[in-house]
């Protein structure tokens, strides 16, 4: 029996929820502390024309807005050094990918705008931490696939192509099993959380004065 109904009502409104494995029955019972963070950045999470406008390579002012949330919580991006040892003299490194974001057995990856093979190699790097008894629940945050008619409309479709993240490309690798046992919960960006309060041309203006003070502090140091 699925456990996605423990999600709270207000978070199903506004994200596309997909569950692996009563991944939400296991974050909220074994992970409460964890599980009110998770919920607490999904209820206070908007994203801007300007937001989206300004990109910013890896990680964009979208993601670094989510995972500030986290990060004042406690949680932080993790490296697992993990290797491999055959009899007694012979052990083999293999290291796994770093994760966005970390607390207490539970990971969490936002894949604003990647690669879809992004989706690969969390699902990969989930399945071996929760073999390795590292993780108990992964999270992926992502995007709507129904988000394209903004970025048609903001003149930004070449960015956000069908070769990038978003839910109709996850699915399949979900329920595939991409994920081996893991207990995974995927969330969708969906245009309910968009603040369309900003016009494209004044999004790019604040976007590139963000930039060049960006750049101006950064001679200052």
């Amino acid at each position: 029996m699925a456990t996605d109904h423990l999600i709270p009502k207000d978070v199903h409104e506004k994200w596309q929820v997909r569950e692996w494995r009563n991944a939400a029955g296991v974050l909220k019972t074994a992970k409460p502390e964890e599980w009110d963070d998770v919920m607490g950045c999904l209820r206070a999470f908007r994203f801007s024309t300007q937001e989206i406008v300004a990109g910013g390579g890896n990680r964009s002012a979208l993601s670094r807005k989510f995972d500030g949330y986290l990060v004042d919580r406690g949680w932080k991006e993790k490296q697992f050094n993990t290797a491999i040892q055959i009899d007694k003299d012979d052990v083999r490194q293999s290291p796994t990918h770093k994760v966005d974001n970390f607390k207490n057995g539970v990971a969490l990856e936002l894949e604003w705008n990647n690669k879809d093979p992004f989706y690969d190699r969390d699902l990969n790097n989930f399945r071996l931490l929760f073999e390795l008894r590292v993780i108990e629940v992964g999270i992926i945050v992502t995007r709507c696939s129904d988000l394209q008619h903004i970025f048609k409309k903001l003149g930004i479709y070449s960015s956000y192509g069908q070769s990038t993240t978003h839910m109709d490309k996850l699915i399949p690798r979900l329920e595939g099993g991409g994920g081996g046992g893991c207990p995974i919960l995927a969330f969708g960006i969906t245009e309910k959380l968009y603040d369309e309060t900003m016009s494209v041309e004044e999004a790019r203006a604040q976007a590139k004065k963000a930039k060049k003070k960006a750049a101006e502090d950064q001679l200052d140091l």
